[in-house]
């Protein structure tokens, strides 16, 4: 049996109390849509929603963990070394249209460093989670990057700029937090974005390099300014390579 720490116990219930409501909104967004106005506030409403559920959640056994989440910002309590940092779902514009790529993101800063962190896919029942040094995982099975080396048979994926400027092969899935897990899966074998936010981007950083890949340092940016460079460490260099004017 895998033993996890307290903490990503505690992020793993939380991620799936929130879930239930997502799952429930989803089937609500899919009949929204064909109406006048569309889903777009009902979609801000759940956003909300779930990050108060999170928030809740988290707070119950760690009372004094901060937070930086999408929706509100930075949240200071006693504890300013610990900061949960969330995003309720990333991939709203697939979520807003019905289509069913989103997730909700879940990670913890500890003294600077993401230390364990969650991905969950809530329509495809995917948990991807890591912590520092443990490894990564998707439903309990360790996760590899992929081993390929030759970059025609690799696939990548980032943002539309990316996707316009790159000669890769590309896909543009609109939920960066998944694209991550999915390079951490061996799905993809790379992922490089500009200008993201750290709550988009913080679990997957430490599920791709404790999945054997190599990422970027992060942490000479601010937390709305990160320019990502992640995949597996045998393409790494042929990726930067095809990126050195992105």
């Amino acid at each position: 049996m895998l033993s996890i720490s307290s903490n990503l116990n505690l992020m793993i219930k939380a991620a799936e109390k929130a879930s239930k409501s997502l799952i429930r909104d989803f089937g609500e967004v899919e009949k929204l849509q064909v109406s006048k106005k569309g889903p777009r506030d009902f979609v801000t409403k759940t956003d909300k929603h779930v990050e108060k559920i999170l928030i809740e959640e988290l707070s119950k056994s760690k009372k004094n963990y901060s937070f930086l989440t999408e929706e509100t910002g930075q949240i200071n309590n006693k504890d300013k070394e610990n900061i949960w940092v969330i995003d309720p779902i990333d991939g709203t514009t697939n979520f807003l249209h019905g289509i069913p790529h989103f997730a909700i993101c879940v990670a913890l800063k500890s003294k600077g460093n993401i230390t364990s962190g969650l991905i969950f896919d809530p329509i495809k029942n995917e948990m991807f989670f890591a912590e520092k040094d443990k490894g990564a995982f998707l439903n309990n099975q360790r996760l590899r990057v992929s081993n390929k080396n030759s970059i025609d048979d690799c696939l990548f994926s980032s943002n539309h700029e990316g996707v316009k400027f790159s000669n890769l092969n590309m896909r543009y899935s609109g939920c960066a937090a998944l694209d991550l897990a999915y390079v951490a899966s061996g799905r993809l074998d790379g992922f490089f974005h500009n200008k993201i936010n750290l709550w988009d981007i913080a679990p997957g950083v430490l599920m791709v390099s404790e999945a054997g890949g190599i990422v970027n340092d992060i942490n000479k940016f601010g937390v709305n300014n990160i320019d990502i460079r992640a995949s597996s460490a045998s393409i790494s260099s042929k990726m930067l390579e095809n990126l050195r004017n992105f």
